[in-house]
């Protein structure tokens, strides 16, 4: 049996949230910039009719599904992501506020990277980015072999160091650097957590280009 979903119109022939695809449909199908995304429940629904269009344009509409999970992640703390096309091939990273979705910093696109290295800088940097700042947050990240490349203090990448990824490399040398130092800030260890998508949808860095 087909799962049930509820789409969102913020700009259609009428506005609102409708029970089946045949209904969304009439409210935009050859409507000029109409503006309509699906969702899993009745609530994540509700909660996106009362925000913004943009923000869900162009990314998972589980983005934002935490807010309904029982558990959810500690606030206020960092959500980190990468995107890769291609591997190797230009990569980026970037860091928000969870709670926001707010971006905080954003590095790339490097060439000849991969999404391991730019998730292991992403999480790197979101360490330096809250000792600067003297903030004690958690970290989120989804990927499993960045948390423990950064927790081990070192980029265990199989990438070929070549002349078209220096700067990539040259980034790497600064983190590996600066999580093996030993000042005191670092050395308090951050708290770098899984991100569980299952629970709490796509991840809220995700750069929306899967």
């Amino acid at each position: 049996m087909p799962k049930k979903r509820y789409y969102v119109v913020w700009k259609g022939r009428k506005r609102g949230i409708f029970n089946s695809w045949e209904e969304c449909e009439a409210q935009v199908k050859g409507y000029v910039d109409a503006q309509y995304k699906a969702f899993d429940s009745r609530a994540e629904a509700e909660h996106a009719f009362t925000r913004p269009y943009t923000e869900y344009k162009g990314k998972p509409s589980s983005t934002q599904r935490w807010l309904f999970s029982p558990e959810k992640p500690i606030l206020p703390s960092i959500t980190v992501d990468a995107a890769c096309s291609g591997s190797p091939g230009p990569v980026e990273f970037r860091g928000v506020e969870t709670e926001t979705g707010t971006q905080i910093f954003r590095d790339g696109p490097f060439s000849s990277g991969t999404n391991n290295v730019g998730e292991f800088l992403a999480i790197a940097q979101a360490v330096i980015w809250l000792e600067e700042r003297h903030l004690d947050w958690p970290i989120y990240s989804d990927s499993e072999n960045a948390i423990g490349w950064v927790k081990a203090g070192k980029c265990r990448t199989k990438l070929v160091h070549m002349k078209t990824n220096e700067r990539l490399f040259n980034f790497i040398a600064r983190a590996e650097a600066y999580l093996g130092s030993s000042n005191t800030a670092v050395a308090r260890k951050p708290r770098i957590l899984k991100w569980d998508t299952l629970a709490w949808g796509e991840n809220p860095a995700d750069f929306g280009r899967k």
